[in-house]
């Protein structure tokens, strides 16, 4: 018998000072821009909300239960990387994925450009073809802050199969 399960994830971090040299991750694939996200980790907005649905979906918590940010082991940590151990804990649980959905909620930067790269990069770690993992991004409409460009979201939807 099948089992399936859909888990939902979502993360935001605020941009840091341009100062800051940090680079903007998003989907393990770094994206010009003038200012990076600050975090423990990478700060890759996306991929923590696509491990947060990954994590929920499997009913194994969330990514802070697993990669902590008062560990100091995790700083400036690679999140395709953590992404590779998430699927490592479903697959000793016999999950697999079936697909995946991410959102890029904010004004800048646009992702279109960036979109394929984004896939082939993610795709082959969830174990799936890059037909099977979908990446959009949309506006706040310049409302609050990720409408004033003080930060990003990303939103994410995964369907997972024991069987």
């Amino acid at each position: 018998m099948t089992s399936l399960r859909i888990g939902q994830g979502f993360d935001v971090h605020r941009f840091a000072d341009p100062e800051a040299g940090r680079p903007l991750v998003l989907m393990g694939c770094d994206i010009p821009h003038d200012r990076g996200l600050v975090g423990h980790s990478d700060a890759d907005v996306m991929l923590h909300a696509l491990m947060d649905a990954l994590l929920g979906a499997a009913g194994l918590g969330d990514i802070g239960l697993h990669f902590p940010d008062t560990d100091p082991a995790f700083r400036g940590a690679d999140s395709a990387g953590l992404l590779e151990r998430v699927m490592g804990d479903l697959a000793e649980r016999g999950w697999r994925v079936v697909n995946a959905d991410v959102c890029l909620i904010g004004e800048r930067p646009k992702i279109g450009p960036h979109r394929q790269r984004m896939r082939d990069r993610i795709a082959p770690l969830l174990g799936l073809h890059a037909e099977a993992l979908n990446v959009k991004a949309t506006t706040t409409e310049k409302l609050g802050f990720m409408g004033r460009g003080e930060g990003l979201a990303a939103q994410a939807v995964v369907l997972i199969e024991r069987g």
